[in-house]
């Protein structure tokens, strides 16, 4: 039974939840290619929460096993199955990096959804704009999907940050074990 405030699973959210459950590790998303289904109003909101028709889905499990079939393709985001491929509004990314640690000269971040990822090459750090002009930090946590940091975590990030001179001018970044990352709009990583 749903608890208040909770959207209890229905209809073609209860399918595609089923058809998502019984596998281990990430599914390969990327392999599958079903048809295109109905957008049954699923969102993803700016502070990392999980809405299915304008109501949150307070279930952990839910989100978590949701988020294990997200893809990012070119026209959107989609939760895919083998037989389906559900349309998701995301506002701005899917996943919140909500906790940083450092380990050996590394950084690691824990999402909203506990997943640890380790900068790197492959799980870069992105700098974008933001409205009010300052930047934004995003981590790759897979594939094209990305956390955007929180608040405190961008602040954390400024303290880390250190000049460097690249390429013949002074730049700002963090740096991440043999990883330097620029912190510009669109700031590529660059060997240490």
């Amino acid at each position: 039974m749903a608890q208040k405030g909770e959207q209890e699973v229905q209809g073609p959210l209860e399918a595609l939840a089923a058809a998502a459950q019984g596998q281990k590790g990430l599914p390969p998303v990327h392999l599958w290619n079903p048809p295109l289904c109905a957008d049954i109003g699923l969102k993803i909101a700016r502070d990392g929460s999980w809405w299915h028709q304008g109501a949150p889905i307070a279930r952990p499990a839910l989100v978590t096993l949701f988020a294990s079939v997200l893809r990012r393709d070119p026209d959107g985001y989609f939760l895919v199955t083998p037989v389906e491929k559900v349309p998701i509004a995301v506002e701005d990314a899917p996943f919140l990096a909500v906790s940083v640690r450092e380990s050996a000269g590394e950084l690691i971040f824990r999402t909203n959804l506990n997943d640890e990822v380790r900068v790197d090459a492959d799980h870069p750090l992105r700098f974008e704009l933001g409205d009010s002009g300052g930047l934004k930090p995003y981590l790759r946590v897979r594939a094209d999907l990305w956390a955007l940091l929180t608040r405190a975590l961008a602040y954390d990030l400024m303290d880390r940050a250190e000049t460097r001179q690249m390429n013949g001018r002074e730049v700002i970044g963090v740096a991440s074990g043999t990883h330097f990352f620029v912190m510009e709009d669109g700031g590529a990583p660059q060997q240490a």
